[in-house]
């Protein structure tokens, strides 16, 4: 069994930064992909970044350029810079742990992030 534990969320102003990390543990050797998703009062849950093992990222347009994702194998742990945050950003987010090779789909608990003046 494998657990997903996120921090670092909070309130914080437009325009500034927050990071979030999240923690995999269990019986595994490596994940292939872990990543962010986010979820707003009324909406889906949505991508907003992933990175696989070999470091190839993939982000939602609309957070290029204001976020990065970085991973640290070696923990099983992957992290979250959010910089230019906005309103539109305040949202539940939700870390992944997932490996099409060992049927892994894990997910956190979630962290709330709010933007707001």
């Amino acid at each position: 069994q494998v657990h997903v534990v996120e921090s670092g969320g909070g309130l914080v102003q437009p325009g500034g930064s927050l990071r979030l990390s999240c923690a995999a543990s269990g019986s595994f050797l490596s994940i292939d992909t872990m990543g962010w998703y986010r979820q707003a009062p009324g909406n889906q849950r949505e991508l907003v970044a992933t990175m696989i093992f070999d470091g190839t990222t993939n982000y939602a347009d609309s957070v290029k350029g204001r976020f990065t994702i970085s991973r640290d194998n070696a923990k099983d742990t992957v992290y979250l810079q959010m910089n230019s945050l906005k309103p539109e950003d305040t949202a539940v987010y939700y870390c992944n742990a997932y490996d099409w090779a060992i049927g892994l789909d894990a997910w956190g608990q979630g962290t709330l992030v709010s933007v707001s003046s």
